[in-house]
Order: C-alpha cells, then structure tokens, then sequence
C-alpha cells in the first residue's frame, strides 16, 4: 500500500500560493502513478509560474516511458515534453517530439505552440510565420491557447518590423477572444503585445483604454507577479494614473507580511522593483529604470513565464539604456544588444535596436 497526498492537501497548497509545496506533491503522486494526467499538467503549469523550467522538462521525462501509444492521450504527453526541452534550449529535440505530438494529432494546439515558440527563439521569422499559416486551421479553435498561438504569429511580424500586418492579428483574433474569455493568458498576451509595440513606437490609438477595461478588476488580486506587471503595463499604457498607484500600493502592504505565499515573498526583491522600473520608464527616468532593472535581470525568471514572455523585460531594459543621458548606459545597452546578437543571430529587431545605437553613439 502507497500512502498518496490527498488532492485537498495539493489543492490547499495550490490555492494558498504554497507552490513549491504544491508541486512536492502532485510529484509524489506521480512516482507511484505516472500516468495520472492531472497531476502531470497540475505540476507542469505550476513549475512554469514558478520559473523552474528543469523541474518541467524533468517532471515529464521521469514518466514518459509509462506513456505509450496505446494509453489514452499519451501525444499530449509529447507536447509536454517538447515544451520544457524548448525552455531549456534543447531545441532540435524538442521540435522533434513535438511534430511526433502533432504527426498523431494535428490539432494539438499545445505542441503547435512549442514549435511556434523555437522559432521565435531563433528568431526564424520566414519558418515561423510560414507554419502558423500552414497549421492554423488546425489550433484555430483551441479554446484555451488559440489566442496565445496568434500572439506568437505577431511576434514574428513585430520582430520584422511589419507592425500593421501584427495589429491586423492583434484587432481580429488577440482583442477579441481576449474580450470573450476574460482569461489571465489572453489579458498577459494582450497587455504584452501592446506594450512591445509600444517601445517599437507604434501609435496605438484606443487599445489601452480597451484594455484597461479588462484588467482593472484585477488590479488588486496579486495572484502572480507575472501577471500583476502585465497588468501594470495596461494601466501606464492607458495613462490611469490611479490604478498605478493602486497596484503599487496594494502589493507594497501584501509583501509586507507575505506568511507562505511564494509570490508575495518575492515582491520586495523583484516584483515591485520591476513594475518600478516600467513606472520610471514610463515617466521619462530611464536612468533610474535602468538602474532598477539590471542588477535583478537573471532572477526574473523566478517570476514565471516562458523566455519569450520574459523578453518584453529585456527589450524595456535595452530601450531604457538606449534612451538613457548616460553614456555609460549607453554603452550597456551596446553589449546587451551583442549579446542578444550572438544568442539569436539574423534577428531583424536587433538589427535595428543595434543601428539606432550607433546613432546615439555618434551624436553622443
């Protein structure tokens, strides 16, 4: 006889923001059953909004030889497995176990989302936007992640520069469903895209104000720092001078006495000095964003997300150095850029972030 965690034990922890708890958990039950697929997705999402993207690759490699064919479901486990291989830069192999997922299921939108991250990685914006227009009747009515694949279709199209072709994806597929569902992924994916635009200097017209009407309810929830910086973006984005200051001030009281709550333990360290960071951009300090921003730029991966969503941190970083009085932070937004450079070579936005750093360094 195995004595297994009860589910209120893991949910309990779950709810209660004891993540790393949870996650011991739902791992105990899937050592002594390796298929139980709730678990496996429970401890999957979870690793993820911690950041703990090893423990997600490994959590599915411990039980994926259980997963045979004949098992009910056993592709989605595939495209599990693609995801934290592709987090943790294993791209060839997880592309491979991903197109395996997609060559038993071509719906599966998960794995499609895999694939659509490794090229955004690589930065191959021809393979890239050539496969979302290839496979999109196939996730198109994901109900979950459909909205999340159409953000990775725009990414290519900003990282080109081509910012109408990713506003028209923006206004008929991100703003819509993100409407519909209300759900925390399409509003992070709304609030991300637009604020990317942004620093790209694109005129945005009334998309703020439209989604600040989604996201101000959540102003105060402080579930996850991950989404409260998005939603920070929404009311900046907007002007809302008051719901900024509202955020700002209900999470500087709850990470006063965070008790067990992992992501409020979090928030003097990280969370508030980012969502800082984007307030003093925002205001025209971009001294002072970069000075908050750079020294914690390696540990934001505790915040959670995947490297792609994490990147809108790094791009306001570089464009705060870029735009700083400072020829020393200049200068740091110079080896940012070679370092983005030597990680996704041929990136067309690091072309461009890499010669209007040559303009500011020859007026300087």
């Amino acid at each position: 006889h195995v004595c297994v965690p009860s589910l209120s034990n893991q949910h309990n922890s779950f709810i209660s923001s004891q993540l790393p708890k949870a996650c011991n958990l739902w791992e105990q039950i899937l050592q002594s059953h390796p298929t139980d697929l709730l678990a496996l997705k429970f401890s999957q999402d979870t690793y993820f909004y911690l950041g703990y993207h090893i423990q997600m690759r490994d959590s599915v490699a411990r039980v994926y030889p259980f997963w045979t064919p004949d098992i009910p479901l056993s592709s989605y486990v595939k495209g599990y497995y693609s995801f934290g291989l592709m987090e943790t830069n294993f791209f060839d192999r997880a592309e491979k176990v991903a197109r395996e997922a997609l060559a038993i299921n071509q719906t599966d939108a998960w794995s499609v989302h895999t694939i659509a991250h490794i090229n955004e990685m690589k930065a191959d914006v021809k393979k890239g936007l050539e496969f979302m227009k290839e496979t999109e009747t196939n996730w198109k009515n994901s109900d979950m992640l459909a909205c999340h694949n159409y953000w990775h279709w725009a990414l290519y199209f900003i990282e080109k520069g081509e910012y109408e072709a990713a506003l028209t994806i923006y206004d008929n597929h991100i703003a819509p469903r993100c409407l519909s569902s209300g759900s925390m992924l399409d509003v992070v994916d709304n609030c991300s895209m637009l604020y990317r635009l942004r620093l790209e200097g694109v005129e945005l017209g009334d998309r703020w104000n439209n989604t600040l009407k989604l996201t101000k309810k959540h102003t105060k929830d402080h579930v996850l720092l991950f989404n409260d910086v998005h939603i920070l973006m929404s009311s900046l984005g907007a002007k809302d001078h008051k719901t900024t200051d509202e955020l700002l001030t209900t999470l500087q009281e709850l990470a006063k006495a965070p008790c067990e709550d992992h992501e409020l333990s979090l928030a003097p360290s990280l969370g508030l000095p980012l969502c800082q960071a984007f307030v003093e951009f925002e205001n025209g300090n971009c001294d002072k964003a970069v000075d908050l921003l750079y020294p914690i730029r390696y540990q934001l991966i505790q915040l959670g997300g995947s490297n792609a969503q994490r990147d809108v941190f790094s791009q306001l970083l570089i464009h705060a150095a870029l735009n700083s009085k400072s020829q020393a932070k200049q200068n740091l937004a110079r080896c940012l850029l070679r370092e983005r450079d030597v990680m996704r070579p041929n990136s067309p936005m690091t072309e461009r972030l890499i010669r209007k750093a040559a303009a500011v360094h020859s007026m300087a």
